[in-house]
């Protein structure tokens, strides 16, 4: 393991690992840091049924493929096991049960950072927690009674975890919709509160997986200010659901926008009452270990294609950073041989520079 890194990666997810590869291939000395027990820890702890949109062969990070059927799509354990090789493969050097407490400037340049585990230095710093760290319910939330039980999607495990009886979904992007058809498959009383819901997409077309035709047709590499990059980005579209089969088994209606003893109230003045709601709300960026001013006051990454004005601190695998495929599994690797480049350049330069006289 690196014991004077030259760059720190906070996260030891797909992001990171794909950037510690790229790294040690520069020869860049790098510390990946992991809050985590084992490698594909943040995958193992999401809903048992989770199967991933992109089959096998669209799966994969630099320089190892994803074993089994390459048109076949695997399961969340799956992915964690592949993490857990890939960073074994590369002899990656991962720090696991490493909490990052503070990520503050150094009193000479670069970083100090502290961690559950001790604090360490470095040049450089790349945030790659991704996007989905902090889950985030609405306020309303709390005015239900308790005997209505409530979870975040990412708490979610199983219809089994939930009581009988009607359950709301609030939310229905890709999550919401897969837990909402979970719940009928199963029996339950759904009703889906999603005043929208993003073009249905299935997921084989003219005999192919849609990600190959995504492939072939280049969308997975548009920008976010490209024409079609800000299109799909604001269509959100579902994936692999039957979306017209999934209505016509539970109940769709519109925003909650208060809740009341075993009561969600809607946005049309309308009341159901529930006895558990799955909350697929999505999250919020939140990072309150970064002592450097590189975020908004919603708390979202300022930052252009990773980059931020603060030098030396980068982020790496949020949603749309340089394109569609900034945070997805099998395609976040070509952020990071571009982010890997530049560090590498960073580094020669630094090595290149005088030395301060005096």
């Amino acid at each position: 393991m690196d014991t004077a890194p030259d760059t720190v990666v906070v996260g030891g997810g797909q992001a990171g690992l794909a950037l510690g590869h790229h790294l040690r291939r520069a020869g860049v000395p790098v510390a990946i840091l992991d809050a985590h027990p084992r490698v594909g820890d943040a995958w193992r702890r999401r809903w048992d049924s989770l199967t991933l949109f992109t089959p096998r062969r669209f799966s994969a990070l630099p320089g190892l493929p994803f074993p089994g059927d390459p048109d076949g799509h695997p399961g969340k354990d799956e992915v964690a096991d592949y993490l857990a090789r890939y960073a074994s493969h590369f002899d990656l050097p991962v720090r696991l049960g490493c909490r990052v407490t503070s990520v503050r400037p150094g009193p000479a340049g670069g970083f100090l950072v502290d961690t559950s585990t001790g604090s360490l230095s470095a040049r450089r710093v790349v945030v790659a927690t991704g996007a989905f760290h902090t889950p985030w319910v609405p306020d309303v939330a709390r005015k239900l009674a308790p005997a209505v039980a409530q979870l975040h999607s990412s708490r979610y495990r199983n219809p089994a975890g939930l009581p009988g009886g009607t359950v709301a979904v609030v939310g229905a992007g890709n999550t919401g919709v897969q837990i909402a058809a979970e719940l009928a498959d199963h029996g339950r009383r759904v009703v889906l509160a999603a005043p929208t819901i993003g073009p249905a997409l299935p997921q084989r077309w003219l005999g192919r997986d849609v990600f190959w035709w995504f492939s072939r047709l280049g969308t997975m590499r548009l920008g976010p200010d490209s024409r079609w990059g800000r299109r799909i980005a604001a269509a959100n579209p579902v994936i692999g659901t039957d979306v017209a089969a999934l209505l016509r088994r539970i109940e769709r209606v519109g925003r909650v926008v208060d809740a009341g003893g075993d009561e969600v109230r809607l946005a049309d003045g309308g009341r159901r009452p529930v006895d558990a709601v799955v909350w697929a709300t999505g999250f919020r960026n939140r990072y309150p270990w970064l002592e450097v001013p590189v975020t908004d006051p919603s708390g979202a990454p300022v930052h252009r294609a990773g980059v931020t004005d603060w030098p030396g601190l980068y982020f790496l695998g949020l949603p749309w950073q340089r394109t569609r495929g900034s945070a997805v599994l099998g395609w976040v690797g070509r952020d990071a041989e571009v982010l890997a480049a530049r560090l590498a350049t960073d580094r020669r330069a630094d090595a290149a520079a005088p030395l301060p006289v005096g």
